[in-house]
C-alpha cells in the first residue's frame, strides 16, 4: 500500500528541514521523534507530520504537551498516530 512505503532520503531531509520550528521546546520534540523514526517514515507518517506543521507553534505546543487533542482538520487518524510518537519519550 502506498501509505505505507517508505520515504527515502531526501525526502526525510526535506521534511526535516520543513519541521524547522520557532520555538524550541517543538524543536526538541521534533528532533527526538527524527532521531528515532527518521529512517523508518512512511508516507502517512509524513502526511500527518505535514499537518501537524501547518499549526501555529504554540498550538503544536499545546499538542505536544497534553495541553490539548487534535480537533477540526487535524483530527485525522495518521495526525494523532505521528503525534503519539512525538509525545513518546521512548
Amino acid at each position: 500500500m502506498a501509505d505505507e512505503a517508505l520515504l527515502d532520503e531526501r525526502e526525510v531531509a526535506i521534511l526535516r528541514w520543513r519541521c524547522r520550528r520557532g520555538l524550541v521546546e517543538n524543536d526538541l520534540f521534533l528532533e527526538r521523534f527524527f532521531e528515532t523514526h527518521g529512517s523508518c517514515l512512511t508516507i502517512r507518517q509524513a502526511r500527518g507530520l505535514t499537518l501537524l506543521m501547518d499549526l501555529s507553534d504554540n498550538d503544536l505546543l499545546d499538542l505536544l504537551l497534553r495541553r490539548k487533542e487534535p480537533t477540526g482538520e487535524v483530527a485525522k487518524d495518521e495526525v494523532k498516530e505521528v503525534l503519539e510518537q512525538l509525545r513518546n519519550r521512548a
